[in-house]
């Protein structure tokens, strides 16, 4: 059984005897472990229970230690690294020769970051080495903000959770790559577009992927609660459950007729960054009540509401 604690130095002492531990960031709790080591990284993947086609991130705690991973910062990497890191964006670069394929799913591109919790880049700091860390829980399920989030999911799986609080992002990163030069952005999160976009001019935009992706958290189906979510048809939707079985996750209302314990509304006053914070909680929290359905409302297609609409889509049920 796991320990949930803030002892940085064991958390050191596991993490170079190849174990995997639960760390925090601001965007979520991730499962790190030595990003140099096969046997480390395959740990990842079977304690997620993830496919080893969904490449993982790397994390480090300096520009300086980049040349570790990667091979070429495009200048345009370079004025979104000064712009924004330590936080809540990843670049996918070319990767160098001491990154195992493993990470990457056999891309000649690797996802790294600078995050922004400082236990983590405390962590990173007294570490010979850069750590994977995917999200802290099995693959498909709510992303974890919080070390009892990680525990209740990987506890039994994992020997140490350093704990960080409760993330104040809420959402995974942001992750920009680079297609003949031109920026292209695979996944919204916690840096939005009009941010990006402010620093380096316009971005395209990447589809999902069913299979193989090209960068971390690219997969169609993720995110998703244990009970079905429903995105479409509200009122059909609403009539298809008695009322005392239903939940719903909204913006900044709750709706009418649907118990108020059943409901979860993201930010009374519309601000986007609660919205991200609360997000994954929320829907943890809904999961956990007596309903048989959850109805998530979207949010207007701007700043971070755009990265919450994408994680509430793939969290939705497909009909």
């Amino acid at each position: 059984m796991t320990t949930i604690g803030i002892d940085i130095l064991k958390a050191k002492q596991l993490l170079e005897a190849g174990e995997v531990v639960g760390v925090p960031t601001e965007t979520v709790y991730g499962l790190a472990g030595n990003a140099l080591n096969e046997d480390a990284v395959l740990k990842i993947f079977q304690v997620k229970n993830r496919p080893q086609f969904d490449p993982l991130i790397v994390h480090t705690d300096s520009l300086d230690k980049l040349s570790q991973i990667v091979t070429e910062i495009p200048p345009k990497a370079y004025q979104l690294a000064a712009a924004f890191w330590p936080g809540p964006l990843t670049l996918l670069l070319p990767k160098s020769s001491l990154i195992p394929d493993l990470v990457t799913s056999g891309l000649d591109t690797v996802a790294v970051r600078i995050p922004r919790h400082p236990l983590i880049l405390e962590l990173l700091s007294i570490l010979d080495f850069p750590l994977a860390a995917p999200s802290a829980n099995p693959f498909g399920y709510i992303s974890p903000t919080s070390a009892q989030h990680v525990a209740q999911q990987l506890g039994p799986l994992i020997p140490y959770i350093l704990d960080g609080g409760e993330s104040t992002v809420g959402i995974e990163s942001s992750i920009v790559g680079f297609e003949e030069n031109q920026p292209v952005v695979y996944r919204l999160g916690g840096t939005s577009v009009e941010a990006i976009e402010e620093v380096i001019g316009a971005v395209s935009w990447r589809s999902h992927s069913t299979s193989n992706p090209k960068a971390p958290g690219m997969l169609k189906s993720h995110y998703a609660p244990r009970k079905p979510l429903y995105i479409n048809d509200k009122e059909r939707i609403l009539r298809r459950f008695p009322t005392d079985k239903m939940g719903a996750l909204t913006f900044t209302q709750p709706l009418p007729h649907l118990p108020l314990a059943h409901q979860r509304i993201l930010s009374p006053s519309g601000d986007f960054a609660e919205a991200a914070k609360n997000l994954f909680a929320y829907m943890r929290q809904l999961d956990a009540l007596p309903v048989e359905a959850i109805y998530a409302e979207l949010l207007p297609e701007r700043d971070l509401g755009r990265a919450l609409n994408d994680r509430i889509r793939r969290a939705a049920a497909s009909e």
